[in-house]
């Protein structure tokens, strides 16, 4: 396995956006130069990140040498017109778009039951092999979003796969719909190095609940709110990775504070971590990460993590606002009343949530 210079890795999904919503190239041009400065190494795009393979190849690949990086991506089996064909052409648009010959990891993307039958019905495990051959890719592996039973099963079936990424987080722990925990105790068990992927749950952990906040700042240093989740996820076993899914050069600036010279929690932190879990398991937000694999299919253009932010942030807020803000997220798309309950987007859904039944609490908001 190639090493990554640090343990962070620099997370692609996210990145800063011009005022007319496209990728920002000279902002993280800047953050890819402060992250190989710091003596990161490690870049991870996908397939189904929209302009983010094409920006890195203007922000790194076109700047750099390429023996100066490792550049992963990932392979997508499913979503609206997927077809076998497209899944395997996937490889040769992605090395058009990064502007390379190969790739040091890659990927198949966000296994969960869901869509397993996409990628075993079209044989993409020996697919890989055979990119492997042909000098396409350096190493193989998955990323992972279901339980422990079918990471046990696919591992059990694949066990020459070289890697898993793991959605890794004091939140997630023991939370029985992402089982961090679990997970990351079967791929130690099979010998599987571990890549970490939402370390700070989506932003989440990098502006927490007012009741977490409070037990961070009880500590009276000057970590951050997502220093504290990188540490967490950083200082667990057989991590080789954890990826930073920074969108400015702030938080990338942050993040390397704590990990350029990464130090493990002690014991007294990792007190500290339990008392922030217990405060979240009290919480009764709906721990969407933003990602939108849920919109990229849904039939009636639903906007459904913005809709779930402004019935997070509505607590406290006077009635009028967060009308107004659903309003606002919503104009000129689907409202949550308007939702046909498909359930595409539950399927897509890397966190498991129950969202047909959570867009019907949202629809309070067009009373």
């Amino acid at each position: 396995m190639l090493e990554t210079g640090l343990k962070m890795g620099f997370g692609l999904m996210r990145l800063p956006k011009n005022e007319d919503g496209s990728l920002s190239v000279e902002q993280t041009s800047i953050m890819v130069d402060r992250f190989l400065q710091a003596g990161g190494t490690y870049f991870d795009t996908a397939f189904a990140y929209g302009g983010s393979e094409e920006c890195i190849r203007k922000a790194l690949v076109e700047r750099y040498p390429r023996d100066r990086y490792t550049l992963t991506s990932k392979l997508i089996a499913f979503g609206p017109d997927m077809t076998e064909e497209k899944a395997k052409d996937e490889i040769n648009i992605t090395l058009k778009r990064l502007g390379t010959e190969y790739l040091d990891l890659y990927l198949l993307h966000a296994l969960q039951r869901s869509n397993i039958d996409f990628y075993d019905r079209w044989n993409l495990w020996d697919y890989v092999k055979q990119l492997k051959e042909e000098g396409k890719i350096r190493h193989y592996g998955f990323s992972f979003h279901a339980d422990p039973d079918l990471l046990e099963e696919l591992l059990n079936k694949h066990p020459d796969v070289e890697f898993v990424q793991l959605q890794i987080n004091y939140a997630d722990w023991e939370n029985p719909g992402v089982n961090s925990k679990k997970n990351l105790e079967i791929c130690k068990a099979h010998n599987k190095p571990v890549i970490v992927m939402e370390p700070v749950k989506g932003g989440i952990l990098a502006d927490p609940i007012d009741t977490v906040k409070t037990i961070f700042d009880a500590e009276g240093n000057d970590v951050s709110y997502a220093g504290w989740a990188l540490r967490f996820a950083a200082s667990q076993d057989n991590i080789f990775t954890v990826l930073n899914g920074a969108s400015s050069v702030e938080q990338i600036t942050d993040s390397l504070k704590y990990m350029a010279q990464f130090v493990p929690l002690n014991e007294h932190e990792n007190e500290v971590i339990k008392k922030a879990q217990a405060a979240l398991d009290a919480d009764q937000s709906i721990p969407c990460t933003g990602c939108h694999y849920c919109t990229k299919g849904c039939p009636m253009n639903i906007p459904i993590p913005e809709i779930f932010t402004v019935e997070n942030r509505k607590a406290g807020s006077p009635e009028f606002r967060t009308k107004r803000e659903y309003s606002i997220v919503t104009n000129g798309k689907g409202k949550a009343s308007e939702c046909i309950q498909c359930g595409q987007c539950e399927a897509a859904c890397p966190q498991h949530l129950e969202i047909i039944s959570l867009l019907e609490k949202c629809r309070a908001f067009e009373d």
